[in-house]
């Protein structure tokens, strides 16, 4: 059963890694608990790879992770010690044809893609695992259809959370949980600073990969990909069965411009515009909340040369987030530095 309320109380080292923290007491006294919250961004969530590798490599593991849409994908991967695994997909979507071969369509008429085969990688990276029994407290941002509340998913099945939290509305199909409907977490907290803090973090390290360096509102275009990509995907979902590929049918192309490409006159299709809205809502979302609780240090990719579909140049974003990560080093050892310690107040919710 998944946690839906923002309900506090001190840990006690059952479930959630507050063992682990508990051990790292010396003296009466322990260093700073580090939260991270990798935010939303799509393609770019990527980055967030990058940004664990470096952490790592300086000798820093957060105690807490929150993610929101993609942040969620990676941070629950991170959390279940499957990040190789994770890396390993994210650097197989190697051509666009690949990428959109995991797009099933959906006919339900609730999405434009049911999200089954994204579905069957994550459940064979994350299996059955429950978020209570992982090795650190993590959470997973969801919104609730209709009511717009937001959700801090703490508990249950680790896979079906983190599908609810990037569940993009008409995109992908909304998730059932604890009889709501849930969908993307970052139409409420893009960069999930709070839920770190909620958790009982004394530094939050933010991720944030939606707005540019100068933190300007900015969006995020698809850099032309569906647009070029058209040919190859609709070959893609119109093989026979011994593998060959006949040129797309007129009815084919016809769909997926309609769907993911530009109109003659330049309009946006479906996919495209509702992707533009959620990307323009979710970096105002985060300039407000940020302004009311800015993280301790914020790590912010130099991501303007990538579309929000460039799931394929995995390679290049985890080397931004190392680099970003790298250029916040001095900043995070700062931070570390002057942080209080005290008595352990590791919390869930």
């Amino acid at each position: 059963m998944l946690s839906f309320t923002r309900r506090f109380y001190e840990k006690s080292g059952e479930g959630g890694g507050g063992a682990s923290l508990a051990e790292r007491d010396r003296g009466g006294k322990r260093r700073p608990i580090i939260g991270l919250a990798l935010g939303s961004g799509v393609a770019r969530g990527w980055a967030h790879i990058g940004v664990l590798r470096e952490l790592a490599d300086n000798g820093l593991s957060p105690d807490i992770i929150a993610g929101t849409s993609i942040g969620a994908v990676v941070g629950g991967c991170y959390a279940a010690d499957r990040l190789d695994a994770v890396e390993t997909f994210a650097r197989s979507l190697n051509s666009r044809k690949r990428l959109f071969g995991l797009m099933d369509l959906s006919f339900s008429g609730g999405a434009i893609l049911n999200g089954e085969k994204l579905r069957a990688q994550l459940d064979e990276h994350v299996g059955e695992r429950l978020i209570e029994n992982l090795r650190m407290p993590f959470a997973a941002v969801a919104t609730e259809c209709g009511s717009g509340h937001e959700l801090w998913l703490t508990r249950g099945a680790l896979n079906t959370a983190i599908r609810a939290s990037y569940a993009m509305p008409g995109i992908f199909e909304p998730v059932r949980m604890g009889g709501r409907w849930l969908f993307d977490g970052a139409l409420v907290n893009p960069i999930p600073v709070t839920v770190c803090r909620a958790l009982g973090a004394d530094i939050v390290i933010a991720v944030n990969l939606i707005s540019d360096n100068l933190f300007r509102g900015t969006v995020i275009h698809d850099q032309g990909v569906i647009d070029r990509t058209l040919e190859s995907v609709a070959k893609t979902f119109v093989l026979d069965t011994s593998g060959a590929a006949p040129a797309p049918s007129d009815d084919k192309r016809s769909f997926f411009r309609r769907q993911f490409g530009r109109r003659q006159d330049g309009a946006p299709g479906i996919a495209n515009a509702m992707m533009d809205a959620i990307n323009i809502s979710q970096d105002r979302i985060s300039r407000s909340r940020l302004a009311g609780d800015p993280p301790d240090v914020m790590i912010k990719a130099r991501l303007a040369d990538f579309g929000l579909f460039d799931f394929h140049r995995a390679e290049e974003l985890i080397a931004a987030g190392r680099e970003a990560t790298r250029r916040a080093m001095s900043d995070i050892s700062d931070h570390l530095a002057l942080a209080p310690v005290g008595e352990q107040r590791l919390q869930t919710v």
